[in-house]
């Protein structure tokens, strides 16, 4: 064989090589990226859950408390004050991934998601703790109605 072909196919693959090293670094990157974008997506959905879960729960214990339920109580008004500016917050959130995701870098990306992991983190006690006080407080009310019966 020619020695200029040896060197010209060698050459070609080599430079295939290199093309698939850079195919497969690009398609790692794509989907990383994708990763992240379906993960922040899917905890901003989880995050809303978790703020309506917690104004319902407030809702129902108020209600519960209330001389007049018509009447929000002042307590009530500054939980459902916080509950709405988390949902605002989180709206900001959706408009940004919306607006800028598609052009964020990766270390913007992976920032928007530990930012919306911890603010869950945060959330989740306070969700227990609620539901810990619903259940005590059905119970207290179980337990009232059913004095009152005896009586």
């Amino acid at each position: 064989m020619n020695l200029n072909l040896i060197l010209g196919l060698a050459a070609l693959v080599v430079l295939a090589a290199a093309l698939i090293g850079v195919a497969l670094v690009y398609r790692r990157r794509a989907e990383r990226r994708a990763g992240s974008l379906h993960r922040l997506l899917e905890l901003a959905d989880r995050l809303e859950s978790d703020l309506r879960t917690c104004r319902t729960g407030l809702q129902q214990a108020h209600a519960v408390m209330s001389v007049n339920p018509d009447l929000p109580a002042s307590s009530e008004q500054e939980a459902r004050h916080a509950v709405d500016a988390g949902l605002r917050s989180l709206l900001q959130q959706r408009i940004w991934i919306r607006d800028q995701a598609p052009r964020a870098s990766q270390q913007q990306l992976d920032e928007a998601v530990a930012a919306m992991n911890d603010t869950r983190d945060k959330l989740r006690p306070l969700l227990t703790a609620l539901d810990r006080a619903q259940h005590d407080l059905d119970s207290a009310m179980r337990e009232h109605l059913r004095r009152e019966h005896d009586a």
